[in-house]
């Protein structure tokens, strides 16, 4: 069986988590392998909706082995809640769950130096989740950072914080000393947690590679999507890890020769939450139309998504970079209320056309989008399971898609829900 893996090709919110959920069926291993819990994947089964943050989508399915990956930041905190609430929803993830010893842990003194540099940066803020995830990949880098297998030492792991504590006071001077105690107390009580994570602690890269050599079929998950990774997305706008496809990689300890195909989540249109370039953003009626049809608030944070027109241009720069082979296509119901649908296929700067994406975020802050236009279908789309039910636009809508992308459209997603699919 193929080895998938799922990458969003866009700014994020693109609708993996029900992809995920779709894919999960054919595979054995469902292993996540960037971001912590800044990224929100949404899955609805019948009535029921599921908001995952860390845990892999894979675990709604009571067969499946989840796995979260060493370039994955875990909060230990908000882990064991998404685990409780779980139970409570009668999901039983015993002996299901693997959690790599060299995840690196997100601590309290994270979010609080992420809170205190933002606050300082004025307006040239990055409008961050909030989470610590950017403090916690940067102590990462610079080899001060906690790993889960710290944490099964004691000591290592209190003297560890302590020096976190101090070498990080600068960024924490505004707190005044009965709230640096506080922070202190609370860091190192993250060590009340050893007990229950060291269960699910494994060396997780040995466990994929040896179920992949028994035949086994493993997919990545990714989180975010390609224009915020760290390297390649509109930084410094973007998200702190690796989100595209090279990240399941290094994120899960495997070989590039293991994935046989790599799924790109495409939604029918464009959107981003927070600051940062979105050149085809629509800030009027079409703009507010696109987001109440799609709902379009972060599944994290709960930020309403800025939205726009699909982009072209981008898509295809995400394409190359990723290697996509198939096309996960979502939200075309939230475009059945138009009678003309734009598609950027260029950048105007200064007389000049762009048709290649650039990471120049003057250009892209300040250019035109050049457009094509489509004719809307105007019909309901909503629910669809077959494609001949499609109106005759929409299917030409999706054919120009993938022509122009030069990438098949296996699966298009009608709805929220999981049986609200065309598979192709």
């Amino acid at each position: 069986m193929a080895n998938r893996v799922v990458v969003g090709t866009q700014w994020g919110d693109e609708g993996k988590g029900k992809i995920v959920d779709i894919l999960t069926e054919g595979a054995d291993i469902v292993a996540r392998f960037s971001g912590g819990a800044n990224a929100g994947h949404t899955v609805v089964i019948d009535d029921k909706t599921f908001i995952l943050h860390l845990i892999p989508t894979g675990i709604l399915h009571p067969d499946k082995i989840c796995v979260i990956g060493n370039g994955v930041v875990v909060d230990l905190e908000y882990l064991f809640y998404e685990l409780d609430e779980l139970k409570k929803r009668k999901i039983r993830f015993q002996d299901r769950l693997l959690i790599s010893q060299n995840a690196h842990l997100v601590m309290p003194y994270h979010k609080v130096i992420e809170r205190t540099e933002e606050e300082a940066r004025g307006k040239e803020k990055i409008d961050p989740t909030g989470k610590g995830i950017g403090p916690t990949y940067r102590d990462k880098i610079a080899r001060s950072g906690l790993r889960v297998i710290d944490l099964l030492d004691q000591n290592l792991f209190h003297r560890r914080v302590e020096w976190n504590l101090r070498t990080n006071h600068g960024f924490l001077k505004q707190l005044n000393r009965k709230e640096l105690i506080s922070l202190k107390r609370e860091s190192l009580g993250v060590s009340k947690f050893k007990r229950r994570v060291k269960p699910f602690v494994a060396d997780t890269s040995l466990f994929i590679n040896q179920a992949i050599k028994e035949g086994k079929s493993v997919l990545f998950e990714g989180a975010q999507g390609a224009l915020l990774d760290i390297d390649f997305g509109t930084y410094p706008f973007c998200t702190s890890s690796n989100t595209t496809v090279g990240g399941a990689c290094t994120g899960l300890g495997v070989s590039p020769a293991c994935i046989d195909q790599v799924i790109g989540v495409t939604k029918a249109y464009t959107t981003r939450v927070g600051n940062g370039p979105l050149p085809t953003e629509q800030k009027n009626d079409v703009g507010a139309l696109l987001q109440t049809g799609g709902n379009e608030f972060g599944a994290t944070t709960g930020r309403p998504r800025r939205c726009g027109w699909l982009d072209l241009v981008m898509l295809k720069y995400s394409f190359r970079i990723n290697g996509i082979t198939k096309i996960a296509l979502t939200k075309l119901d939230v475009l059945d209320a138009f009678d003309k649908i734009k598609v950027c296929v260029g950048y105007k700067y200064k007389n000049r056309l762009i048709t290649e994406f650039t990471p120049d975020l003057h250009i892209l802050e300040n250019c035109k989008p050049v457009y094509e236009e489509l004719p809307g279908w105007q019909k309901n789309t909503h629910g669809i399971t077959d494609f001949k039910d499609l109106p005759g636009k929409a299917k030409k809508y999706l054919d120009y898609i993938s022509e122009k992308l030069e990438t098949p459209i296996f699966l298009i997603s009608t709805g929220s829900k999981r049986d609200q699919t065309i598979l192709l």
